[in-house]
């Protein structure tokens, strides 16, 4: 400091009162960099749900932004354990913390298929033509294969040659509801992906 000029002097001197007048008058910029940051999910829709990876059954909180106009439909873009869930307490295993990646991924399927026998081709079909077609199936196999009685004439009213695989992401009602259409066909072969 020693060697500064009698003009260096006066220049430091009037930056730091100006700076310090500034602060005073309410221009700091420590204070216009620490105001307060909207909480992230404040106006974001809170959704329940089941993680879909593996039989654990995990739940997951979904959160959304949107306006919920008729137009717009709202956007997921974060997914956490759900506390509250008697599973996983709110802990996700790697996969499950990474689900958001699967929702936004280009490639996932988002409507049913169709690919025709001897063929390499793949052709998107509505839901209705999906159902029906799904429907008409059982119904032709149910007529063909249904046991009414076995051969000592004790009423069985089996259908060996179907079965179905619940998905882990349904509730206990929905599950509940399944059971029930399933086993009021005569379907045996019934089984959850979730264990729980």
């Amino acid at each position: 400091m020693t060697d500064m000029t009698r003009r260096q002097f006066l220049t430091f001197t009037s930056a730091s009162l100006a700076g310090s007048s500034l602060a005073l008058l309410g221009f700091s910029p420590q204070e216009a960099l620490a105001g307060v940051r909207e909480y992230k999910l404040a106006r974001a829709t809170e959704t329940r749900n089941t993680c879909p990876y593996c039989s654990v059954s995990c739940g997951v909180l979904m959160y959304s932004l949107g306006d919920k106009s008729k137009n717009a439909r709202p956007s997921i873009f974060h997914i956490e354990g759900d506390p509250d869930h008697p599973v996983n307490r709110g802990t996700l295993c790697p996969k499950g913390a990474a689900l958001i990646d699967f929702i936004h991924s280009p490639s996932r399927l988002k409507y049913p298929q169709y690919r025709a026998p001897r063929s390499n081709e793949w052709q998107r079909i509505t839901w209705d033509d999906a159902l029906d077609r799904i429907a008409r199936l059982m119904k032709q196999d149910r007529d063909a294969n249904f046991v009414e009685k076995t051969p000592d004439g004790l009423t069985v009213n089996h259908w060996l040659t179907t079965g179905m695989l619940a998905a882990s992401a349904s509730s206990n009602e929905v599950g509940y509801i399944t059971h029930k259409v399933i086993r009021s066909l005569g379907i045996l072969a019934f089984d959850n992906q979730a264990r729980v």
